[in-house]
């Protein structure tokens, strides 16, 4: 699966502030990704993050 820096991930399930939406802020064996509901940050592994994946969000350029 192709995720780069700066992609919004939209998950399958919702972090515990209510939002499903995530920044990646690094990507390699797993991910650094930021709630952009709350703003933690969470380090994830890149095949458990992938499977809950459901769309990605890229901006065009």
């Amino acid at each position: 699966m192709d995720v780069r820096v700066g992609d919004v991930l939209i998950m399958k399930k919702n972090h515990p502030c209510g939002d499903n939406r995530f920044l990646v802020l690094r990507s390699g064996m797993d991910f650094k990704l930021r709630c952009l509901g709350c703003g933690h940050e969470v380090m994830v592994a890149r095949a458990k993050a992938e499977k809950n994946i459901r769309r990605i969000e890229r901006e065009q350029g």
